[in-house]
C-alpha cells in the first residue's frame, strides 16, 4: 500500500509539473482568436503549425536563435575552460592567503547582479562593447559557483598521484590535462549544463546590453510580441517551445554524467 501511495503521489506530481509545458505547446498551435477567448482551449481542433513559421516573419527570430547559441555557448565554453583551472589552483596549490581569497570569491555569490549591473554597463559602454557579442559574453567568463563546484570535486583527488606525476617530470599543465580533467568529467557535465541553461534563459543583461533587435537573444526577442494592448500569446508560446527544446536535448544527452556528477559531489 505504501508503494502504491508513493507511486500515485509521484504520478500526480509529474502531471502537475508537465501540465504547463503541455499547455504551452497547445497554446503555440492555437489561433490568435483561441488564445484571446474567455474559455481555455486545452488542445486546438486544427493545430496551427504555421505559427512557428510566422515567428520568422514577424521578427528576426533566426538572429535570436543564433545569438542565443553564440552567447550561451561561448559563456559555457569559457566556464569549462577557466573554472576547472581556478578550482584546481584552490584545491591543490598552497600559497599565501589562499583561504582568504577563496572566501572572498564565495562572498561574491551574495552580491546581487542588480548591484553589479550598472558598473558593468558603464564599463561596456566605455569600451564600445554595447550591442556586441563580446559585451554579452565577457562579463560572465568565470563564475564563483563553478569554481567552488570544481574545487570541491578536485580536492579529494589524491595528492600522491599528482606528486608522482611531478616526479616523473610532468608539467603542471600536463598533470591538469592528463590526470585532473579525466576524473572530473561528471562535474564538468554538471557545470556545463547549469551554465548553458542559465545563460540560455538569461533575460536582464541581454535586455540592457543590446540596442537593436538583431542582437537580441530569444528571451528578449519574445518581448517583441507584446503589443500595446494585448500579447500575441500563440507566437510567444511558439517561441518559448523553441527556447525549451535545446535545453531539453542537452539534458537528455548529458543526463548520465549529470546524475553521476551530482551523486559523486554529494558523496565527496
Amino acid at each position: 500500500m505504501v508503494r502504491v501511495a508513493l507511486y500515485t503521489l509521484l504520478s500526480v506530481m509529474s502531471v502537475v509539473m508537465v501540465a504547463p509545458l503541455v499547455y504551452m505547446v497547445s497554446l503555440s498551435l492555437q489561433t490568435e482568436a483561441e488564445t484571446l477567448s474567455a474559455q481555455a482551449v486545452l488542445w486546438p481542433e486544427n493545430p496551427q503549425w504555421a505559427n512557428y513559421a510566422e515567428l520568422f516573419v514577424k521578427a528576426p527570430f533566426g538572429n535570436f536563435i543564433v545569438n542565443s547559441f553564440v552567447v550561451a555557448g561561448g559563456i559555457t565554453l569559457a566556464h569549462l575552460l577557466f573554472d576547472p583551472l581556478v578550482g584546481y589552483v584552490f584545491a591543490k596549490f598552497r600559497f599565501p592567503l589562499r583561504n582568504t581569497l577563496f572566501v572572498a570569491l564565495l562572498a561574491t555569490l551574495m552580491v546581487p547582479f542588480f548591484v553589479r549591473m550598472i558598473p558593468l554597463y558603464v564599463l561596456m559602454a566605455q569600451l564600445g562593447w554595447l550591442n556586441t557579442f563580446q559585451g554579452l559574453i565577457t562579463p560572465f567568463l568565470m563564475d564563483a559557483f563553478g569554481i567552488f563546484l570544481m574545487r570541491q570535486f578536485i580536492q579529494p583527488i589524491p595528492d600522491d598521484l599528482i606528486s608522482a606525476a611531478r616526479v616523473d617530470g610532468a608539467s603542471e599543465f600536463r598533470i591538469y590535462r592528463k590526470i585532473i580533467l579525466p576524473q572530473t568529467k561528471p562535474a564538468l557535465a554538471v557545470l556545463g549544463l547549469f551554465t548553458f541553461v542559465f545563460q540560455w534563459n538569461e533575460f536582464l543583461w541581454p535586455l540592457v546590453a543590446t540596442t537593436t533587435p538583431e542582437m537580441r537573444t530569444i528571451p528578449v526577442g519574445l518581448t517583441l510580441f507584446n503589443q500595446e494592448y494585448f500579447t500575441l500569446w500563440h507566437l510567444t508560446a511558439a517561441g518559448s517551445v523553441i527556447l525549451f527544446v535545446p535545453t531539453a536535448i542537452l539534458f537528455l544527452v548529458s543526463q548520465r554524467y549529470f546524475v553521476r556528477g551530482i551523486t559523486l559531489t554529494g558523496l565527496r
